[in-house]
């Protein structure tokens, strides 16, 4: 084991490898908006995200609770990329408008596809293999105002039959794997090291003797 020196830095995010979502929501007019975010993390049965407080995502959450978060995989990432510089809010806002441009539609911009949920309305992301409709029961200020924490209960999970272990309702942690936002990088999952004692799939993914 390699003891490191450390040094005391100030930088400027703290994405220190969190997985990328898109979500989906319903605008004031029916139509949907998509969002990449990269502040996402599970306890149980549900999902808290970190939500900027001037997005159109946040307006929608706070007047139409449903939502779909749909979680993107590695191969996704250039389609990440082109939504990252587009906002849904229309006018951009000031604090936006040096790195933001309004796009209505965000699905034919990123070149992705809208699926029909079963329990929200708005819809799923087809090319995502993890998509989790959802309704958002809390909304949060912090950061001085700049971004809200999103509590979402999650209403139903769909998945890609590919990546789920046979004759269970477990998802394959050796053939799965979540886009991470890395300091602001894309990058996928590494080769498995080991697996934690209380892992439901340590045993039905295990290679044969």
């Amino acid at each position: 084991m390699t003891t490191d020196t450390h040094r005391v830095i100030q930088p400027s995010v703290l994405y220190f490898g969190t997985p990328v979502v898109l979500l989906t929501t319903e605008n004031e007019d029916g139509t949907c908006n998509l969002a990449p975010i990269s502040s996402a993390w599970a306890l149980g049965q549900h999902i808290v995200l970190g939500v900027g407080s001037e997005s159109r995502t946040l307006r929608n959450l706070a007047e139409r609770p449903e939502l779909v978060i749909n979680v993107a995989s590695p191969e996704l990432w250039e389609h990440v990329e082109r939504l990252a510089p587009l906002t849904g809010a229309d006018p951009v806002p000031a604090a936006k408008r040096a790195v933001y441009r309004y796009e209505p539609d965000k699905f034919a911009a990123a070149g992705l596809t809208p699926a029909a949920a079963d329990l929200v309305k708005p819809p799923r992301v087809a090319e995502c293999a993890l998509q989790l409709e959802a309704r958002a029961r809390a909304l949060t200020p912090g950061g001085a105002g700049l971004f809200f924490s999103v509590e979402c209960d999650v209403l139903r999970v769909h998945v890609a039959e590919r990546f789920v272990v046979p004759g269970t309702h477990h998802i394959d942690p050796a053939v799965w794997s979540p886009l991470i936002c890395n300091f602001r990088h894309y990058h996928g999952l590494a080769p498995e090291l080991g697996h934690g004692f209380r892992s439901e799939t340590a045993r039905a993914t295990a290679p044969a003797v």
